[in-house]
């Protein structure tokens, strides 16, 4: 097998080999060296309200709508409405999962181990990015039920579809002539 050497001798398929490599250990020296400063500010209305279905009702302080499938567009709006929730949680959780990851590898070790707060940080953010990704596997099943329930309920949905659209189509007058 022959392989085309460049200037240096080195081989053209590791041309970026070294690079990388370079670019990583810099990465990896300097990540635990920066924690951004984050500002979070959390406002809560809650609005009290008389209702006639037993205190069931779904308010301001709900991410998603009530839980009434009746029709097919409730169904994708619910469906819908939990998708962009457990999106946005997952993204929020991952960072707040690197967020801690740099704060508790700050703290020092309390034996004395030179990367000792790093690997406790990093089983503590572990367990914060399995969260993340449970909500982001969670908005995967929220798109996929909806898409099951249009597959296993076609025939309904396109039977009630095509009666409530019949198509305008001009009709001979015979009785004008």
């Amino acid at each position: 097998m022959a392989t085309t050497a460049g200037a240096n001798g080195a081989n053209k398929s590791d041309k970026f080999a070294n690079a990388g490599a370079a670019a990583g250990g810099f990465v990896g020296a300097m990540g635990g060296a920066f924690a951004p400063p984050i500002n979070i500010t959390v406002n809560k209305e809650t609005a009290v309200r008389g209702n006639s279905n037993g205190g069931q009702s779904r308010g301001r302080d709900s991410l998603l709508p009530a839980p009434e499938f009746t029709s097919p567009a409730q169904v994708r709006n619910y469906c819908n409405t939990l998708r962009a929730a457990a999106v946005t949680l997952s993204i929020e959780v991952a960072m707040g999962a690197e967020i801690l990851k740099g704060v508790l590898a700050a703290v020092p070790d309390p034996e004395g181990r030179a990367f000792g707060s790093r690997v406790r940080a990093a089983k503590v953010a572990r367990k914060m990015q399995r969260s993340a990704d449970a909500l982001r596997d969670a908005a995967k099943n929220a798109a996929a039920a909806y898409s099951t329930f249009q597959q296993e309920f076609e025939e309904e949905i396109n039977r009630v579809r095509h009666r409530a659209r019949r198509p305008q189509v001009p009709q001979m007058n015979w009785s004008q002539q």
